[in-house]
């Protein structure tokens, strides 16, 4: 964007512009012109002016998703006419001491020193260099102008421009076939980057913001920078160890021997169809020498083979020693904890233990069985019994019942008069009365006519 002999990019879009961009003259004059020495002259032109200039600059970056800026982008986006606005200087320097600009240098004194090891500070540090007069014409601005990083947090996610820029960059390396093991060069790094980085030097800054942030660290080796990523989304990246150099180097290794082999089976497919034209030619002795090219490049594909082998075998069991680690570790962390909960347990106690919950045991039985056993007034019984004895008042009360002679159905004949009925009482009154020294025969002579009587 601001780099020496990059071209700066072209005017804003209109859509980009507020509506008096282009309706109104008067106002737009005012506002390219250059600010007063001081704000105490007309403070409230000097604020008009300035919040125009602090909301476009701001929405400008945060429409194009730019982590960086510079005077002279800013002057060229805002090219009208011919003419360059005069104040942006004092707008940035405003915005520098607002904290929604931030130097590049001073974003790079907050990062860990380490970064002068892979050299990217010769190349961010280059001062930008123009003369006053083609770029601001204002005696008050450095003859050297630094990059300006947005530094304004973002309503949505609370970061700033370069922290999203950064968290984009980690996300897209933890979903890429990269992050199969956590060093990866920075060649490769970068290509992977480039639809989120358009230029080196955003790449460079969104690395320092991960290093600031724990979740990278980045070493030179051979001439070679190689970028190590933390393996969790909220962890802190260890230093490079022996183990992840000699590890990047073999899939190094594996890599150029895959691309070895590729290139030595074309090359085997070439010497057979080159074989096959000279047999339709006639050439023998060329098919027969196309032939043993081929096969010799076979016999050195079969040992590539062989190496490679070999190569991703180690591989293999370096991630299975890592793996391994891992498990010994969880184990370690059981045992300790294991040692923290067994503490003051033994076996000795245990059965002491066991053989108190037995006594009580026993005890708290025998305590049941004697309440069970306890009669409320002393007249409790036994279910059992309480049974047999219903059904012996059950078969009592059957007996005592009392069988009742039927009904007679026979029609009684006319109604008996008032002597009759005396002449039957006098006889029943002589039967009562001769009842001690009678038989009860007479009393029975006529037991049909008694009850029939219609009373």
């Amino acid at each position: 964007m601001c780099s020496p002999g990059e071209a700066p990019p072209g005017p804003a879009p209109v859509g980009d512009l507020p509506p008096e961009w282009e309706t109104d003259d008067e106002r737009m004059a005012f506002l390219f012109s250059a600010f007063k020495q001081s704000r105490e002259v007309n403070s409230t032109e000097w604020d008009s002016k300035m919040a125009f200039w602090v909301g476009l600059v701001l929405a400008r970056g945060r429409r194009r998703g730019a982590v960086r800026t510079c005077l002279r982008e800013l002057q060229s986006g805002f090219e009208r006419r011919g003419s360059v606005p005069l104040g942006l200087g004092t707008v940035l320097r405003e915005l520098l001491r607002r904290g929604k600009l931030q130097r590049e240098s001073d974003f790079m004194a907050s990062v860990d020193s380490s970064w002068i090891s892979w050299g990217v500070g010769v190349f961010i540090l280059k001062p930008l260099k123009w003369t006053l007069s083609s770029v601001l014409g204002d005696s008050k601005i450095p003859e050297e102008e630094e990059v300006l990083i947005y530094v304004e947090l973002s309503l949505e996610t609370s970061l700033h421009p370069l922290q999203e820029k950064a968290e984009e960059v980690y996300r897209l390396y933890q979903s890429s076939s990269l992050s199969s093991h956590p060093v990866v060069a920075l060649s490769e790094l970068r290509s992977l980057c480039a639809g989120l980085c358009p230029d080196e030097r955003t790449f460079y800054l969104v690395l320092l913001q991960l290093q600031k942030e724990k979740r990278v660290t980045i070493l030179e080796q051979h001439g070679e920078k190689i970028v190590k990523f933390a393996r969790g989304l909220h962890s802190k990246v260890s230093p490079m160890n022996d183990v992840d150099i000699g590890v990047y180097q073999l899939m190094q290794s594996e890599q150029l021997l895959s691309q070895k082999v590729e290139s030595l089976s074309q090359e085997a497919e070439k010497c057979k169809e080159d074989a096959r034209s000279a047999c339709r030619a006639g050439k023998k002795q060329l098919a027969l020498r196309c032939l043993k090219a081929k096969r010799r490049t076979e016999r050195r594909i079969e040992e590539l083979h062989s190496k490679l082998d070999t190569v991703q075998g180690i591989l293999d069991r370096i991630y299975a020693s890592q793996t391994d680690q891992m498990v010994f570790h969880a184990y370690q962390a059981g045992v300790g904890a294991l040692k923290l909960s067994m503490k003051d347990v033994t076996v000795e106690r245990a059965e002491n233990l066991v053989d108190q919950i037995q006594e009580l045991c026993d005890t708290q039985d025998e305590v049941a069985q004697t309440l069970a056993g306890v009669g409320i007034n002393g007249l409790e019984m036994e279910a059992e019994e309480l049974e047999k004895e219903l059904d012996s008042l059950l078969q009592d009360s059957s007996r005592d019942s009392v069988d009742l002679p039927p009904v007679s159905q026979k029609v009684l004949g006319p109604p008996i008069s008032d002597a009759e009925l005396e002449a039957e009482l006098e006889q029943l009154s002589v039967c009562d009365g001769d009842l001690a020294q009678k038989t009860p025969c007479a009393a029975s002579s006529e037991p049909q006519t008694t009850l029939a009587l219609n009373l």
